[in-house]
């Protein structure tokens, strides 16, 4: 039998998670807008001004960088978790479709996964993690406080429950925004993975990037 290439390998996971979160969303969409109407609205952030890309981390090879190091690429940031059973694994399959849609302009797009669950997620766990997605997507994790800093550097609403039936006995409820930043770490704009198909996304990126050569 012949062995799939890692490339065949991470698009047939991807297509493997979409098709699950298919199911789970329409199991949980009934509970999520009863929980909406339960609850205020938590405000995530009062305008782009008050979103910048700014952080100290360390990325999956253990190497220390900041928001300075992607400077010279268009950043696409997600905050999430690697023991996150749903959200994570299919958003990160989403921007990895959308940095294959984008061919050769995916050089100018550095792909961020922040973790908003440091202790859990060693710069060895999030290499591992990060490996099955795509080979350009970059985990970042590093001390709670540094963490901490950099969620709310982008106003990403995380919390730390407890949840007896979950690993070490709590799970991490988060945001599910992607955020596009400029090389220049402010704001461009945000996205849902299940709000557009990936090839919208990459329209939109390919369009800033277009107006960026003209620039």
């Amino acid at each position: 039998m012949p062995i799939s290439s890692p490339d065949t390998f991470h698009k047939r996971l991807r297509f493997l998670l979409w098709s699950g979160a298919a199911v789970f969303t329409v199991a949980t969409a009934g509970l999520l807008v009863l929980q909406d109407q339960a609850e205020p609205a938590q405000v995530v952030y009062s305008g782009e001004a008050d979103i910048r890309s700014d952080f100290e981390l360390v990325d999956h090879t253990g190497r220390p960088v900041t928001e300075a190091d992607y400077a010279d690429r268009w950043q696409l940031v997600f905050f999430g978790f690697t023991n996150c059973p749903d959200v994570c694994p299919t958003t990160l399959a989403y921007m990895a479709t959308t940095l294959d849609l984008l061919g050769g302009n995916a050089d100018r797009v550095a792909p961020l996964f922040i973790t908003v669950d440091p202790e859990r997620d060693t710069p060895e766990v999030m290499a591992d993690y990060v490996a099955n997605f795509h080979p350009r997507l970059v985990g970042l994790t590093g001390s709670p406080a540094q963490a901490a800093e950099a969620a709310q550097s982008f106003k990403v609403y995380h919390e730390h429950l407890a949840d007896a039936e979950a690993q070490d006995g709590y799970t991490m409820a988060h945001a599910g925004h992607i955020y596009l930043m400029r090389p220049d770490g402010r704001f461009e704009a945000v996205f849902l993975e299940g709000d557009q198909p990936p090839e919208d996304l990459a329209e939109e990126i390919e369009m800033r990037l277009d107006k960026e050569r003209r620039s």
